[in-house]
């Protein structure tokens, strides 16, 4: 008779744990899939947003007019930007090599070649918002998860349920021993309990959607006409040498 208890009190318990660890891992597997997509996300951020950022640094050059710049856009944190980049030529060539220039003057060349940045960092904003807005719904999604995930498996209530289980079977050691007590009990819970994944917006900075040069032609062609004026009327091919 206490051989079929403690089988069948076996069974219970190996039920218990699969199902526990079982969800458990899919919450963990999600969580991984979840930070896999933050550093994507980060690289995303880097070749569609942060190199045509720094391209129009460099050729917007003087800090006032970067500034000058953010107000324009309404970019309100200084992302990707470094002072030092704006000296460096081997950096200044490694990012313009490639870059697609046209105009009939030294002038057009250099608004054109700021233009054809611009919009495709409108581009790249507007790509990696919706990917930001995914990964904060992901985020939430899998906290609800681990929220109902705790309050479906109480590890309280199930090493209670597993001690009474054994009261009256043979006493065994192990991770539900019947001679864990309610304090170890609440130690064994609190060290197991999965944490809800880092909110998306405090990994990876948020970007306002920028505005298209239709809605800022005039200011933003005044602001590559002072920027092409402080360096010497350059010529954009430069840029690339």
């Amino acid at each position: 008779m206490h051989d079929m208890e403690d089988i069948l009190s076996l069974e219970i318990k190996k039920e218990i744990a699969d199902r526990y660890f079982g969800f458990r891992k899919m919450i963990e597997e999600d969580n991984q899939q979840y930070n896999t997509h933050i550093r994507d996300a980060y690289r995303q951020l880097e070749n569609e947003v942060g190199f045509d950022l720094i391209r129009l640094y460099i050729l917007l050059r003087q800090e006032s007019l970067i500034h000058d710049f953010f107000r324009l856009t309404g970019l309100r944190d200084q992302v990707f930007f470094d002072p030092y980049l704006l000296q460096t030529r081997t950096i200044r060539r490694r990012l313009f090599q490639g870059q697609y220039i046209h105009g009939l003057t030294r002038r057009s060349r250099f608004h054109n070649l700021f233009l054809d940045i611009y919009n495709r960092l409108c581009a790249g904003v507007e790509t990696y918002r919706g990917t930001l807005k995914r990964l904060v719904e992901e985020g939430k999604a899998i906290a609800e998860e681990i929220e109902l995930f705790h309050r479906k498996n109480d590890l309280g209530a199930m090493m209670g349920f597993l001690r009474r289980l054994e009261s009256g079977s043979a006493q065994e050691e192990g991770a539900f021993a019947g001679g864990m007590t309610p304090l170890r009990d609440t130690y064994f819970e609190e060290k197991m309990r999965l944490s809800a994944p880092p909110e998306a917006e405090k990994l990876l900075p948020a970007f306002p959607a920028l505005p298209p040069v239709k809605s800022c032609k005039r200011a933003l062609a005044e602001l590559i006409d002072a920027a092409f004026e402080a360096q010497g009327r350059p010529e954009a091919n430069d840029y690339r040498s």
